[in-house]
């Protein structure tokens, strides 16, 4: 009787420990398999000198320099386009905005269709935000949308259609909304910021000072985020701002003079401020801290007399650097290898993140989804300083061949190696510039370069002849 009772006992403990081996083995797989949480803040408007961590030294953006002490500040970042809404469907698809037909701003109805442009993203669009909440993430978009449902056009796709489980936008998209109210501290009434917003339904509206539409937007992706946590849901959260644009109305505190750029100023102190929450909380919680990645960037340079391009030639809707060249940060210390340090090599786009955040999500792509962009994860994350392969192709608005006092803009514009070329559509106009010995675009050396030239302008007339056109070549032509 004791043989089998010692028998049994013995059999119980091995038991135990195999239990107690599976459960540890279990979680540790478990937190192998935790999908990483992913932040994604794209700032309208800004330059790429704004953040203090840039240049900045008017202006201390403490929050967004935290996060780069944290992480890795790439200084070779482009988006695809030097203007909002093209620029916002390359940094969703993955690919070339001019595949959907937005090449410019979306406006109303009868510009859109003048400028040869479609009036919303098309729904069947790869969607990064798509393909990850089919890949098992909640998903949310708290910001500027301007994809889509915006002045006249209100049988646009709401954001929801896209991939996204909640979202709170403002007067550039449809769903529920956050409305502002400019008040200039001047004693009179403040006044409705909507763009015909107001009239198209489609969505709860919340009128707020406009001060505070920023932090509006923060606390919706708070909470979103928050009740993700609270179900151990992997998130993707768009919180797109859409400050710094203008108009400019930061707090009273901070209108000094009242000069455009004293504006602009306090409008970014402010966003920095009202955007530090959110940062904090992620920062301040272990589970979110070691696995979430948070990438910060702008959708194109700065407006003339607002913000700083830094070195570089141009602002929003040129195609010299200052128009697309922007900022970027990531952080992530339990995904990001290499902190605290600055990338001043690799060449990256806003077409690459979508296919790198799949990779680094371990979510797939339909087999069917070719990308314009390249996987490039482990740049993202630090472990190496490459950069993407072949070029950059970019297509000026069709509505911005003059502007801000230039008569004729280039029209297309490629980046290859340390080698950008600027011409017209017919490959006229050259300017090819070296970036590494010029990154301020001033010296033309075009003529030095003929075989250069002759390379860089076939590619780029080849790119633009395979894009779907839109009427750049006729809109409101010069006499």
């Amino acid at each position: 009787m004791e043989r089998h009772q010692k028998a049994f006992l013995s059999w119980s403990i091995a038991l135990f420990i195999c239990l107690i081996c599976l459960v540890f083995s279990g979680q540790a797989l478990a937190s192998e398999e935790r999908k990483p949480n992913i932040l994604l803040v794209f700032i309208d408007d800004m330059g790429w000198g704004d953040f203090s961590c840039f240049g900045n030294e008017v202006v201390e953006t403490e929050n967004i320099d935290q996060l780069a002490k944290e992480g890795i500040r790439f200084e070779q970042f482009y988006v695809n386009s030097p203007i909002c809404s093209p620029s916002r469907v390359a940094i969703s698809t993955g690919q070339y905005p001019q595949r959907w037909k937005i090449t410019s701003y979306l406006s109303n109805r009868r510009e859109n269709e003048a400028r040869g442009m479609a009036q919303w993203l098309d729904p069947a669009a790869p969607m990064l935000a798509r393909y990850l909440h089919d890949g098992g993430y909640t998903t949310g978009h708290f910001g500027k949308w301007h994809m889509g449902g915006q002045r006249d056009v209100g049988e646009a796709p709401l954001i929801t259609e896209y991939g996204f489980d909640a979202s709170l936008t403002n007067f550039e998209g449809l769903g529920p909304r956050v409305l502002a109210l400019k008040d200039a501290f001047d004693g009179k009434p403040a006044k409705k910021h909507s763009l015909g917003s107001d009239k198209l339904g489609r969505g709860e509206i919340t009128w707020q000072d406009r001060s505070l539409v920023t932090q509006s937007f923060t606390t919706a992706a708070l909470n979103f985020i928050k009740q993700a946590e609270s179900e151990s849901q992997p998130f993707y959260v768009n919180l797109w701002p859409d400050d710094v644009h203008s108009p400019f109305f930061p707090p009273a505190v901070r209108r000094g003079d009242g000069a455009k750029r004293t504006l602009y100023h306090g409008v970014l102190k402010t966003m920095d401020e009202q955007l530090g929450v959110l940062f904090d909380y992620i920062r301040g919680k272990s589970g979110l801290r070691d696995n979430t990645l948070i990438l910060v960037c702008s959708d194109n340079g700065p407006e003339l007399g607002a913000g700083s391009a830094g070195p570089f030639r141009g602002f929003k809707t040129y195609l010299f650097e200052g128009g697309i060249r922007s900022p970027l940060v990531v952080w992530g210390p339990g995904l990001v290898t290499s902190t605290g340090t600055v990338n001043r090599t690799s060449v990256l786009s806003a077409i690459d993140l979508v296919p790198s955040l799949l990779a680094i999500s371990k979510v797939d792509a339909p087999q069917n989804v070719a990308f314009d962009g390249q996987r490039l994860p482990e740049v993202l994350t630090g472990k190496t300083a490459a950069s993407r392969t072949g070029p950059l192709f970019f297509r000026r608005p069709p509505d911005r061949d003059a502007f801000y006092g230039i008569p004729d803009l280039p029209d297309l514009a490629i980046r290859d190696g340390d080698w950008k070329l600027l011409c017209e559509y017919d490959g006229s106009d050259v300017l090819l510039f070296q970036l590494a010995e010029d990154p301020s675009e001033k010296n033309n050396v075009s003529a030095g370069h003929p075989a250069v030239v002759e390379r860089l302008t076939t590619k780029v007339l080849a790119w633009h002849a395979k894009m779907p056109p839109d009427n750049g070549a006729t809109y409101r032509r010069r006499r």
